[in-house]
């Protein structure tokens, strides 16, 4: 069957594309978020055991006026739809969507996933809308941290 929603979603498409995979498909949506400005083995590794936990995989990508915010103005090195449409094209993730806020927590309230997942630097209580996916049924997870691999030293490293 055709996949009925493209890769990267619109809001106008989410919560059709939710209730589609929950409520016909009978899958569990995965959640995770984040800027993922330069894609490294650290997030690779991290999506692809997220979309191990079974069920469908949507990652919630801050936008560009988002990561200014939050890693300062020198910040994104790659533009939105370039870091949403990579994303979409991993094997992993089935589908992304961009957020404007500084955290994903309207989004997680929109989509109510089934699993709440970030990487290991975070640890379950800091995982914003933790209490709501719990409060929910649903499950949070801190899911495997590569040491040593991250965006930060990525930038730092090609600046020397």
């Amino acid at each position: 069957m055709r996949e009925p929603f493209a890769k990267v979603l619109d809001y106008k498409n989410l919560i059709p594309c939710v209730t589609f995979y929950k409520e016909e498909k009978k899958e569990k949506i995965i959640f995770t978020n984040g800027c993922f400005d330069l894609l490294h083995i650290g997030h690779i590794r991290y999506l692809e055991q997220a979309s191990k936990l079974g069920g469908l995989l949507i990652v919630g990508i801050n936008t560009d006026a988002s990561v200014k915010k939050i890693k300062g103005p020198s910040r994104p090195i790659q533009n939105e739809n370039d870091r949403a449409e990579i994303l979409a094209s991993l094997k992993s993730v089935q589908h992304t969507i961009l957020f404007d806020e500084e955290t994903p927590l309207q989004l997680i309230q929109k989509i109510k996933p089934d699993i709440l997942v970030k990487g290991g630097d975070w640890a379950i209580e800091q995982i914003v809308g933790s209490d709501f996916v719990l409060k929910n049924g649903g499950h949070v997870l801190s899911l495997q941290f590569i040491d040593g691999k991250s965006t930060t030293q990525l930038i730092q490293k090609s600046q020397k």
